[in-house]
């Protein structure tokens, strides 16, 4: 086989779409899942972290290198992810059919090594996987308040198991239960990380919410100032006034600015967290389950509105920055016509003055034709009485006489030229 120019990433590019498997389940199994947002430096601890982890259960050090990792330490199983703003940890143990909802796999992990997992905590939920044998899906509907807390239940893959859960935290923990019909090992663990990824995504999408509503104040009170100042923009009546604005409106334009650069990224991982968390519900398979709302139907009742409030504050905090912007180039513009119309008077003026200082230099040219036309005269005549012995009958005052006319008319030239030759000058550059 011939040998190709081979690009470096394509095998990692590759195994990217083979990356993150779910963990196949057996039922029944317990999984505790915990979900740590990335905070001071905390993804650069974790890897430490987990090798400790391997070292107290004298397992093999991990490579935490490809962002994911599994661990298999008896008692329970662990799957190890990183993303961009979270960190994920998956705990499952196989129950016995003795056992209780107790029986979650955190018991088996020693607790300092918990209490040590850097990050913050985000998401803490506990799902239980059991067999309607076990637990029959009827009597889990018998149980479930009408009149009480919100319960979510619904038919998932076409009918192969049923999830129950309120999404409310108690001890610490959300909590879903799954019935598994007729599920394989591997429909098992793609519905409860599918579970896990839309409980993980609805909080991350929420994130933005808080900020939304500080952004919302605001920009209501900008849009305010803004008022304020297109009012006092219409009545300025003169220069000073209006760069005045257009400093308040500049300042003004900064903040607005901050505020988009601080919370772009934000409102922008809300929409895709959101995406996600609609495609996992799709990926579901929901069947309704009578007089209960699927998870679909709360997503939409309790999450599309929040993030609909996000959408809305980032396109008006986007559209106040427009405004802005138009607003300010509007009084630019202003600003500028009449600083052009004050350096055209500014123009007039020097034109006048040079048309007077031109009539000045005239003025002056013909004093210093006269001025040069008298000494030289008078050099002339003391020529002239010089020689007065070798210019008879013709007398110094004669020659002094007819030499003013002449003295007077080279000097005359002499300055014409000059002036020519100066003018050619200035043409020329």
């Amino acid at each position: 086989m011939p040998l190709f120019d081979e690009y470096p990433l394509r095998h990692k590019l590759n195994d990217e779409v083979h990356a993150r498997p779910p963990v196949t389940l057996d039922t029944p199994e317990f999984v505790t899942y915990l979900a740590f947002l990335h905070v001071d430096g905390s993804a650069e601890r974790e890897a430490d972290h987990l090798r400790l982890l391997a070292e107290q259960f004298e397992l093999a050090p991990p490579d935490t290198a490809s962002g994911h990792v599994f661990l298999d330490a008896g008692g329970f199983r662990l799957k190890w992810e990183r993303h961009n703003e979270f960190t994920s940890y998956t705990f499952v143990r196989r129950i016995d059919f003795s056992g209780t909802s107790d029986d979650n796999p955190l018991l088996d992990v020693p607790a300092a090594w918990r209490r040590e997992i850097p990050g913050q905590l985000l998401v803490a939920t506990h799902v239980e996987l059991r067999g309607v044998d076990e637990v029959a899906p009827e009597t889990v509907l018998a149980q479930l308040s009408p009149t009480g807390t919100t319960s979510v239940a619904s038919q998932i893959a076409d009918g192969a198991g049923w999830v129950f859960t309120d999404f409310q935290i108690a001890d610490g923990f959300s909590r879903f239960l799954v019935l598994d019909a007729s599920l394989t090992p591997r429909q098992a663990g793609r519905t409860v990380q599918r579970l896990l990824e839309i409980e993980t995504y609805r909080v991350m999408a929420l994130l933005a919410f808080p900020v939304a509503k500080e952004v919302g104040r605001l920009l209501a009170l900008t849009e305010d100032e803004l008022a304020d100042l297109m009012d006092a923009m219409g009545a300025a009546t003169s220069p000073e006034d209006e760069r005045h604005v257009l400093g308040r409106l500049t300042r003004l334009a900064a903040h607005v600015e901050r505020s988009v650069a601080r919370t772009t990224f934000r409102f922008g991982a809300a929409a895709a967290y959101y995406r996600l968390v609609r495609q996992r519900i799709d990926d579901l398979r929901e069947v309704r389950v009578k007089g209960y709302p699927p998870i679909r139907e709360f997503m939409e009742r309790r999450l599309t509105p929040a993030i609909d409030t996000c959408a809305t504050v980032a396109r008006r905090q986007e559209d106040l920055s427009s405004r802005i912007a138009r607003n300010s180039q509007l009084l630019r513009t202003r600003v500028e016509i009449e600083l052009e119309r004050q350096n055209q008077e500014l123009l007039g003026q020097m034109n006048r003055r040079a048309k007077l200082q031109l009539r000045l230099q005239e003025t002056v040219e013909g004093l210093s034709v006269v001025a040069i036309t008298y000494y030289g005269s008078q050099l002339v005549q003391y020529l002239a009485k010089g020689v007065k012995d070798y210019i008879h009958p013709a007398t110094p005052e004669v020659v002094t006489a007819v030499s003013i006319p002449l003295i007077a008319g080279l000097v005359a030239l002499g300055l014409r030229r000059m002036r020519r030759q100066l003018a050619a000058e200035e043409g020329g550059h």
